[in-house]
């Protein structure tokens, strides 16, 4: 599955099993099942992808939202600060759909990078479109990055929260808990085949964690140098770092449970 050879085994990163039990007592996963949540997800990437990026126009500028029209066919799932109520990370699955005159449902990435899909098998139309998804909009917000300044924290935050030391220890797990939350989103979905449009070197780091992609096009500029890159859920539980393993049942264990209420209506069956 990976473009990684047997003679290229990525170095593991090892986390102590304490760092994990603060990461579950600290954040919270949620999937978006009402309108405000939906709502805090938009914020939180307009934050990242319009204001911080300039990636994205907003699409709501008064209330400063980013959102687009697939997320109307799209799981989409919140990191939450316990403590303070704060919306810490996003990400989003999004369901092929039909948006030309052929009928024939895709993945946004097949519309805006699809001259680019050149791997010989691994292209979302070789499978059946009810086992295909596209993961994107992953977003941290600036007050959940470790890099962050005290002051920076203090300019965005209005009750002048101070995070610990221990606390912010647990912030470099929020991009990991998003990639643990997309892998059991895509087994509690039956979508176990995944693509996503990233930067060359994000794989790069995520292999150091047993989460291995497998590159499926030629690199092209799209906010920077990004391509596409395939993963098959089924493998990620077999190539997974072991020490991510009890953080990554948990996560699915709290996603299932949430998971029938937050599926788009096309997943469920109703009418669009």
């Amino acid at each position: 599955m990976s473009s990684t050879t047997a003679k290229e085994t990525p170095r593991r990163t090892r986390i102590s099993p304490h760092l994990f039990e603060r990461f579950q007592q600290t954040f919270a996963f949620r999937l978006a099942d009402d309108d405000e949540t939906r709502r805090r997800i938009f914020r939180l990437r307009h934050d990242v992808y319009c204001e911080e990026l300039g990636y994205e126009a907003p699409a709501d500028p008064v209330h400063h939202l980013e959102f687009d029209a697939h997320d109307e066919h799209a799981i989409l799932c919140l990191i939450e600060h316990r403590e303070t109520g704060l919306s810490a990370g996003c990400m989003r699955l999004v369901l092929p759909r039909a948006t030309r005159h052929d009928g024939v449902p895709r993945l946004p990435l097949e519309d805006y990078a699809g001259d680019s899909l050149d791997h010989p098998t691994l292209h979302p139309q070789r499978f059946t479109h009810d086992a295909v998804c596209e993961v994107s909009r992953l977003a941290v917000s600036p007050l959940f990055r470790r890099r962050s300044t005290q002051e920076e924290i203090e300019g965005l935050l209005h009750d002048q929260h101070v995070f610990t030391p221990e606390q912010r220890e647990t912030f470099p797990l929020i991009v990991i808990g998003l990639f643990l939350a997309t892998y059991a989103l895509l087994g509690l979905s039956g979508r176990p085949h995944a693509f996503a449009m990233m930067e060359p070197r994000l794989p790069r780091l995520l292999s150091m964690s047993g989460f291995l992609f497998t590159p499926v096009g030629r690199v092209i500029d799209f906010h920077g140098n990004r391509g596409a890159f395939y993963i098959d859920q089924r493998r990620v539980e077999g190539d997974m770092n072991r020490d991510l393993l009890p953080l990554y049942r948990d996560i699915k264990r709290t996603l299932a449970s949430q998971l029938e209420g937050a599926l788009p209506r096309q997943a469920l069956g109703a009418p669009s």
